[in-house]
């Protein structure tokens, strides 16, 4: 089977070969990286199937570390690359279009430096060794967010807050910042201040993204990884940048350099670098930007009619995995520090950027799990005209990943909210989205020995040995694209290390459209988790986060991979026990246009067991009937998304049936339990009839505990994302007020009037199931307030009655003392 050469690789494989080599040279791997081959391959899949080229790791390279800041600045190691008497120079092209010049260490080692980029994700760059008259050497570096790699990695801002309130009032004196000196091997430093701005006539083919370099801080420094300086206004021609970063370079480099090793401080308001006339009256100059902003603003398009809607509650934008994600700026998982959203416990930003405009959602949440809106509070939720993670193709406004949300988001904030009293312009801009639209996603899981629960709530098992259809896509429109979802399953092992009679999935594959391929799967052997990209093994070492063609990808933990796919949909794939479970998350208008073993979403659980041809079985079919159904979903090697890198897959699954005809699971029929064996499985299995079947076919408790734990983490999740009614913001009266903010089924708002206005109309209102409100917000209306008046005549009178009791108390205690005296010798 000859699989897919990746696009990159048909890049290279146009370029111009050197002298000596020609392009797809059989027996060598130069200018062939990705094509496979039974005898000489160039694919990632020929380690472990031992038919690499002899020169696979000179012209496929591995390269150490695989990844830094889109930055750039970063030195990176070219393994198995080695420098030779008759190589002049070494140059390492990005993109084809980037050139950086590499070099060579003491131990002959070939490094390159990470260029100053625009845009996050896998870059491809090849190397030439030959003054660029050939790149044959070719390999992938990963450019990620700033915020997202590590501190160590960056110049740090010592108190980052005193930086970006400079010159406001009350904040002066020294400015320091810290960086690790072992990442920069120098006796001196550079110190440069880099600004970030984007010019052009917004959403044109004009509106362009740059870094500049601005000037010097300080030049010849101890590389101390320490330095502190009192700012100065800069000049004039440098006024105009507002949001920028700081980076640091060896001496030896000449001033603003391009593409040199480096360490950058995170992006950040330049306040301490602006002029006089900030510094002077710094309330007045935000002002006057706000005011710009805003008028700039309203000429631009309307961002918020394309953004999806928040969801409800905190449950469901915990459990809608495939949509949002965790704001890392508020994170209830790590303390809930939400700097800009006091009294939020949690936000969530929405994971793929708006198609047109490339902008973002951002959803927040109080303890009691309800939405804080903009509308009630400054801490409230504000979505963002550019995504925060940036958009494809990147590289241009306002989609360049983290930079374009700072000019178009972030600093406005600034002006408006925290450098001057302005802030009600701003939350008009960027009025939080309530949930009165939101849908939550339809759920799907299969897990143990294997066990399904359909996005209908039909639940079976299936002990198939062989790879499935757990999901794919009857048709596809311009809003649903062609998913397809695969699992392999393979048997289990008894105690005694015996082939137990059940099976569990032990790969799961997933693809959309003309996405990149993740396959996820258990290590041979062990409970720990692969994951493979287009065929070839990752590591997290360095990221736990990767943009990826047409998805993202995040691994939390060892044990759980999660999959963000540009349709919305979502999976979560981790180890339950021996095996894998995986959790699919479908958005409503994939209705109608699914089918496989996860059955056919249409909320109609009866037609969930529709065989490939077209038949259905009934919602009652015995266990032998729906093994029948599971085998009519085996994939073909022409369909097959998994990767197939050693000689027991190759044979077993590749060059083998898809579903193994002589594989006899056990079936429940089978099987009888003695009263003392029905008890134990009930104790250990709480009424759990998965777990049950699991515990038998494997004869390991461990097994169906597992089992037991994944399924009721499907009904925990199932739970979270049940809808929930929402009414929509209620206002308060004008010349009033109102009391609670939560806006769902059965919430009641109460309503008050100011001094010196009485209300005409109902004192509160309930949200009805329905989706409206009991009634409409009342008027204040001029007059003296006779609910005030009357709580404070019923609290006078409240208070005399008090102090008479009091007294009264008092009279009677000293009265039973003066018997008791009495009655003493």
């Amino acid at each position: 089977m000859k699989l897919a050469v990746l696009p990159w690789i048909l890049m290279l494989l146009s370029s111009i070969p050197g002298p000596g080599l020609t392009a797809g040279t059989p027996g060598s791997c130069s200018l062939r990286c990705g094509v496979q081959d039974e005898i000489c391959s160039c694919h990632p899949t020929c380690s472990g199937l031992g038919t690499c080229c002899k020169d696979f790791l000179n012209y496929c390279l591995e390269i150490s570390p695989s990844s830094g800041s889109m930055m750039g600045g970063k030195d990176f190691v070219v393994q198995h690359l080695k420098w030779t008497d008759s190589i002049t120079s070494v140059i390492c092209r990005f993109k084809e279009s980037i050139q950086t010049l590499g070099y060579v260490d003491d131990l002959k080692q070939v490094h390159c430096i990470s260029p100053l980029l625009y845009e996050s994700g896998h870059i491809p760059f090849t190397i030439s060794m030959d003054n660029g008259l050939s790149f044959p050497h070719a390999g992938t570096w990963l450019a990620a967010h700033p915020y997202k790699v590590s501190e160590s990695e960056k110049s740090q801002l010592v108190n980052e807050t005193h930086w970006q309130y400079y010159g406001t009032s009350d904040t002066g004196g020294n400015l320091s910042l810290t960086w690790n000196t072992s990442a920069l091997p120098t006796q001196t430093v550079t110190i440069e201040l880099w600004g970030y701005e984007e010019t052009g006539t917004p959403y044109t083919g004009n509106w362009t993204a740059k870094w500049s370099y601005l000037y010097p801080l300080a030049t010849n420094v101890p590389n101390t990884g320490f330095f502190t300086f009192a700012p100065k206004p800069a000049p004039p021609q440098y006024q105009r940048w507002r949001v920028g970063a700081l980076r640091i370079i060896g001496s030896k480099n000449y001033a603003g350099e391009q593409d040199v090793l480096a360490l950058w401080t995170n992006d950040h308001a330049l306040a301490w670098h602006l002029g006089d006339d900030f510094r002077a009256d710094s309330v007045a100059w935000a002002r006057e930007q706000c005011l710009t902003w805003e008028a700039l603003e309203d000429q631009l398009p309307n961002f918020l009619t394309e953004l999806p809607d928040c969801p409800c509650t905190l449950a469901q934008a915990r459990a809608d995995s495939g949509r949002f994600f965790t704001d890392y700026g508020c994170d209830i998982e790590h303390g809930s520090v939400c700097t800009y959203h006091p009294g939020a416990v949690h936000c969530v930003r929405s994971v793929q950027a708006s198609p047109m405009y490339g902008s973002g959602q951002q959803c927040c949440y109080t303890a009691s799990g309800t939405q804080l809106l903009t509308s009630d509070s400054t801490s409230g939720s504000t979505p963002d005209r550019g995504h925060d993670w940036g958009a494809p193709p990147y590289r241009s406004p306002p989609r360049v990943p983290g930079m374009s949300h700072w000019l178009y988001d972030v600093i406005s904030f600034y002006y408006c909210c925290l450098w001057a009293p302005e802030c009600p312009r701003y939350m008009k801009r960027r009025p939080s989205s309530d949930c009165r639209s939101y849908r939550p996603p339809r759920l799907a899981s299969a897990f143990g020995d294997p066990h399904f629960v359909t996005f209908d709530g039909a639940s079976f098992s299936f002990s198939g040995n062989g790879e499935y259809v757990l999901l794919e896509t009857l048709e596809t429109t311009a809003a649903v694209k062609d998913l397809r979802v695969q699992g392999r399953a393979q048997p289990g092992r008894m105690p005694n290390g015996t082939q137990a009679r059940g099976t569990g999935l032990t790969a799961v594959a997933v693809q959309e459209d003309k996405s990149d391929v993740i396959e996820v799967r258990v290590a041979d052997g062990s409970q720990v988790l692969e994951v493979l990209l287009n065929q070839k093994l990752l590591s997290f070492t360095e990221q736990n986060w990767m943009d990826l063609k047409g998805m993202f990808l995040s691994v939390a933990s060892q044990d759980k991979v999660s999959i963000m796919l540009s349709s919305g949909a979502g999976l979560e794939v981790g180890v339950q026990g021996p095996f894998l479970s995986v959790s699919i998350l479908l958005p409503e208008k994939f209705l109608t246009h699914t089918r496989g073993l996860l059955g056919t979403l249409n909320d109609n659980p009866e037609d969930d067991f529709t065989l490939r041809n077209g038949h259905v079985l009934p919602p009652n079919a015995t266990a032998q009937q729906l093994f029948q159904f599971g085998a009519s979903w085996a994939v073909s090697n022409a369909s097959s998304l998994f990767t197939y890198d050693s000689r027991p897959l190759v044979n077993q699954f590749l060059n083998g049936p898809k579903h193994d005809p002589n594989f006899k699971p056990l079936f429940p029929d089978e099987t009888t339990l003695s009263p003392s064996q029905a008890e134990d499985l009930a104790r250990l299995c709480e009424s759990d009839h998965f777990c049950v079947l699991d515990v038998i076919s494997t004869g390991d408790p461990s097994v169906g505990n597992a089992t037991r734990i994944a399924h009721q983490l499907h009904q925990n999740r199932l739970k979270s994302l049940q809808p929930v009614v929402s009414c929509g913001w209620l206002p308060p009266p004008v010349n009033g007020h109102k009391e609670g903010l939560k806006y769902l089924e059965g919430s009641t708002v109460r309503f008050g009037c100011n001094s010196g206005y009485s209300l005409a109309g109902p004192e509160s209102s309930t949200c009805r199931a329905d989706g409206t409100w009991s009634s409409p917000t009342p008027e204040c209306q001029p007059g003296r307030n006779y609910t005030v008046l009357l709580s404070i005549i019923f609290g006078g009178l409240a208070i005399v009655a008090l102090i008479s009791i009091v007294f009264m108390l008092l009279h009677r205690r000293r009265k039973s003392n003066m018997n008791l005296w009495s009655s003493q010798p």
